[in-house]
């Protein structure tokens, strides 16, 4: 049996039509005859979604009891045994309740799948794994449920449910996504334009990613080498010289020329690692690519135009800038250059090759002189050619004619090469010279002349000046690389020490500039801004040195004199210490705006609050007004006196609420603007609690338990009615038929107040979001207020210094803990 396969509608927010897109597909396949059925699929309560149910089979869930609480699921074996052709498996990324067969919806979905069962199925960009850190950051909202987006890559046919955000909003506006209760705080939080609009954003890139991925495996499986121009993408090869700014913003200009193409900047290392890479002015060039919207890259190659082709074609460009070579004509003459090179092997990618200032300015130039030896070994190598010299000639000479001239040749140029190994280029050049007059005064004949008879032997001493000329300078570069590359080892090092202490985030700014300081050997490093002493370390003896490190930052060393090469790797610690300076700024300030965050939660809290107290408990009290006036204004009613001044005492005491209510209100308000604090005072916790039970319609369901000794808590007794008030009714509501207990006990510094209830219960993750305003998790039946109750007592209690968490009720139900602080 063969796989099924997994078709996929991807949207960027809920409803924007991926159930009733699915579902369209569902209809559509069960016309032409498959055997389609609906495993799950969730309408949310929108009247055209469930329409489109309409003449499909649905299978019967199954069910999961969790806490008390029965939960239906997905039935992959009821699906399996049925083995339909296409099932509609509705929201992918949803999380099953315990002690299903999977955790994950997804891993149900890849085992119908595995069972030859083509699934259809739905999910948004925010549940996509790779993208969560994102979407919170657009959004404010962390996913707690998300699927790997391997699993979604992996999908046969990936279609994307597109709308824009004006479209969407009116469609939620409408009431055709939520319900009429949720709109207003729907259009102010996650349906905003601008969040709707980057999530958006994010479906089209990583469905483009996707495309790409399948072009890429096409071209891949079917042998095709050569570019497809499915869209404009630059590339400009960069090599850290001057010319880089100006073939960045020619390329860019490139790529915008046709519309919005890609601009991709490379730079080619060479394998050996010996090449300086120009890190000052490539960071400088990096930072520009992306400023103009595009990416840098670095590859390791020897062929430089092999290695710029190679990725030229791995990234599909379309056009590729270099720069003229900066060498001299002699130099492009004798060794073509890069741009030759990448011009003959480009095939049908289009080569810029730009001109700048910096072209040609590099004429023919013999290699320097100075090797990389010291100047002791340089003199020990001139004092192995002065008495080598002598001594190889008289050891010649002695031999007479045992000795032919290329036999004396070859000697001659052993000592050169001694020479070499010894005191570098110049001792073995001035080895070679000298040992080529002697060998023509003492050796070639007419001897005791600087002349020559016979040609070949001319030809001789020509070969042994060049050969020895030649081994001396590859000795001597060979000492210069090996000395670049120990250099380079050690810059290495030192900057991998100076990463890993980035990444692990434990360098401070005195701590880095010590590891400086001991790093180059000097006296003291002191960071300067405008003129004063930001930081420093170590003792200020002996000559000053400063590096520049932004206009105003300075960083200046005491001690030896820097070489050039200190001066390059320096430049890498001179950015992390204005870093780390900038870090420290930052930390204070965020600490010196700790407070004000503070403010602004409290602040936040008390809005919530208000909001919730005007639309949650304004109600009751308006509601019994308006009764017992319309009775008694009513002419059709026959009312007795009791029954009037029942009436009258139903309004007065309303009144009497609704302006203690009020009164709270206002208190509310002038905290939420910082113009009032809340009174706590000493106060009896149990009187409250009788007082707060006078609220419920039943409060003979209530039982009051509390030791006698039970000392008095530090509260605003007004709030802290408000709150027991709101826990004890959230718990008649959802346990409507149990009995509900009140119990308050002592700690060393708090009392707690539990309200108990014997209803279903919440999960475990559930418990947090109970407290979060219009969440009511599905648990409370219709009519019953728009679930901000315990959001009001959780931001009371936290005003008063308290706290208000939810637990288990031992044999099932909730409990909740108010804990506040005894009195002095």
């Amino acid at each position: 049996m063969g796989r099924g396969t997994l078709r996929v509608y991807l949207g960027a927010a809920p409803g924007v039509g991926k159930t009733f897109a699915a579902l369209g597909e569902a209809r559509r396949r069960a016309e032409r005859g498959a055997d389609v059925v609906v495993g799950v699929v969730e309408t949310h309560g929108r009247d055209r979604t469930a329409t489109q149910l309409e003449g499909l089979e649905v299978l019967p869930r199954t069910t999961v009891t969790h806490r008390g609480v029965a939960l239906h699921e997905l039935d992959v074996d009821g699906v399996l045994t049925r083995h339909p052709e296409v099932v509609v498996v509705d929201e992918l990324a949803h999380t099953n309740a315990p002690g299903s067969r999977n955790a994950y919806r997804w891993q149900d979905v890849e085992a119908l799948v595995a069972a030859g069962i083509c699934v259809i199925t739905t999910v948004n960009v925010q549940h996509l794994a790779s993208l969560t850190d994102v979407v919170a950051q657009i959004t404010g909202v962390v996913q707690g449920e998300t699927v790997p987006d391997e699993v979604v890559r992996r999908a046969d046919q990936i279609e994307l449910v597109d709308m824009s955000p004006e479209a969407l909003r009116r469609r939620l506006a409408h009431g055709n996504v939520y319900p009429a209760d949720r709109v207003d705080a729907a259009m102010g939080n996650w349906f905003r334009i601008g969040n709707l609009t980057a999530l958006r954003e994010l479906a089209l890139l990583w469905l483009a990613d996707r495309v790409d991925e399948g072009l890429r495996r096409y071209r891949a499986e079917h042998d095709i080498d050569h570019v497809w121009e499915t869209r404009e993408r630059v590339v400009v090869a960069l090599t850290g010289g001057p010319e880089g700014e100006t073939l960045i913003r020619r390329a860019s200009r490139v790529a915008r020329r046709q519309g919005e193409g890609d601009l991709l900047a490379v730079h080619v290392l060479r394998s050996d690692g010996l090449v300086d890479a120009g890190s000052a002015a490539l960071r400088a060039q990096r930072a520009l690519v992306e400023s103009l919207g595009g990416s840098y890259h670095q590859v390791v190659g020897d062929d430089v135009a092999a290695a710029l082709l190679e990725f030229a074609r791995g990234a599909d460009a379309t056009q590729l800038v270099v720069g003229t070579s900066r060498r001299s004509r002699w130099a492009r003459a004798l060794r073509g250059g890069v741009g030759g090179a990448v011009v003959a092997g480009s095939g049908e990618i289009d080569v810029h090759i730009v001109t700048h200032a910096a072209a040609g300015s590099r004429g023919l130039r013999l290699p320097p002189l100075t090797g990389a030896l010291t100047a002791r070994r340089r003199w020990a190598g001139l004092a192995l050619a002065v008495v080598g010299i002598p001594a190889v000639t008289a050891v010649c000479l002695a031999a007479g004619s045992a000795l032919s001239l290329a036999s004396v040749l070859l000697v001659f140029l052993l000592l050169v090469v001694a020479v070499a190994l010894v005191g570098g280029l110049w001792p073995a050049l001035v080895a070679g010279v000298v040992g080529a007059l002697v060998e023509n005064w003492f050796f070639t004949q007419p001897t005791g002349r600087l002349t020559v008879a016979r040609l070949d032997d001319l030809v001789a001493l020509g070969g042994y000046l060049v050969v020895a000329v030649a081994v001396a300078t590859v000795v001597d570069r060979s000492a210069q690389r090996a000395t670049v590359a120990a250099r380079s080892r050690a810059e290495t090092a030192l900057l991998a020490s100076l990463s890993r202490s980035v990444l692990a985030g434990n360098r401070g700014l005195p701590s880095l500039l010590e590891e400086v300081r001991e790093a180059f050997a000097m006296q003291s490093v002191a960071l300067v801004e405008a003129g004063a002493v930001v930081e420093s370390c170590g003792d200020p003896v002996g000559d000053v040195d400063a590096l520049a490190v932004t206009d105003d930052l300075t960083l200046q060393l005491t001690g030896r004199a820097l070489a050039p090469g200190d001066r390059r790797v320096l430049v890498a610690f001179a950015e992390q210490a204005a870093l780390a300076l900038q870090q420290g700024r930052l930390a204070a300030e965020a600490q010196q705006m700790s407070a004000e965050a503070e403010k602004l939660a409290a602040g936040n809290s008390m809005r919530t609050a208000l909001l919730a107290a005007v639309s949650h408990d304004l109600r009751t009290p308006l509601a019994g007004i308006k009764a017992a006036s319309s009775a008694l204004r009513s002419s059709q009613l026959a009312l007795t006196d009791a029954d009037r001044a029942e009436l009258v005492e139903t309004v007065d005491e309303s009144a009497d609420r609704l302006t203690g209510l009020v009164d709270n209100l206002l208190d509310m308000s002038r905290l939420q603007a910082g113009a009032l604090t809340p009174v706590t005072a000493p106060a009896d916790l149990v009187g409250v609690v009788h007082r707060a039970l006078t609220w419920l319609e039943d409060p003979t369901r209530v039982t009051v338990a509390a030791p006698d000794d039970l000392p008095p808590v530090l509260a605003d007794p007004g709030l802290l009615e408000r709150v027991v008030a709101n826990l004890v009714d959230n718990a008649a509501k959802h346990a409507p038929t149990g009995p509900l207990a009140v119990t308050a006990g002592r700690l060393p510094d708090r009392v707690e107040l539990r309200v108990v209830d014997r209803g279903p219960g919440v999960a475990v993750a559930d418990r947090e979001r109970v407290f979060a305003p219009f969440q009511r998790l599905g648990d409370a039946p219709a009519g019953h207020g728009v679930g901000l109750g315990l959001a009001v007592a959780r931001g009371l209690t936290e005003a008063m210094g308290g706290t208000l968490e939810a637990e288990d009720t031992p044999g099932g139900g909730l409990t909740m803990v108010l804990s506040l602080r005894v009195a002095a």
